[in-house]
């Protein structure tokens, strides 16, 4: 695939999630202190973004830099994750302590 392709793709990408979300593209920008005109350069694949600015990106929009960069989902998705993130904090408490009982005890049986 050409670099373009890349950028055009990513770009879609970034404006299919921005607008799944109901963000313009100046809310975004704000989000991730940029300019508007970068998220539409981004959005167009006019221009590369840098590095940090990918990231910024996929942390607004609650996507993987694998998916962003190349429109897959990352195999072993974290399920584990998405489900606790739909727990009330009061609940997670209880997880996290479970967890670490889960830890202690494998680690007391190595």
């Amino acid at each position: 695939m050409k670099s373009n392709d890349i950028l055009k793709f990513m770009g879609l990408r970034i404006a299919a999630k921005r607008k799944q979300l109901g963000l313009t593209q100046e809310t975004l920008a704000e989000k991730i202190d940029v300019t508007p005109q970068m998220i539409s350069y981004a959005e167009t694949g006019k221009k590369a973004m840098r590095p940090e600015n990918i990231i910024k990106i996929c942390e607004a929009l609650n996507m993987s830099a694998d998916y962003l960069l190349t429109g897959k989902e990352a195999e072993h998705e974290d399920t584990l994750y998405k489900n606790l993130a739909t727990l009330p904090q009061e609940q997670l408490i209880y997880i996290e302590a479970i967890i670490n009982n889960c830890i202690a005890l494998c680690r007391t049986n190595q």
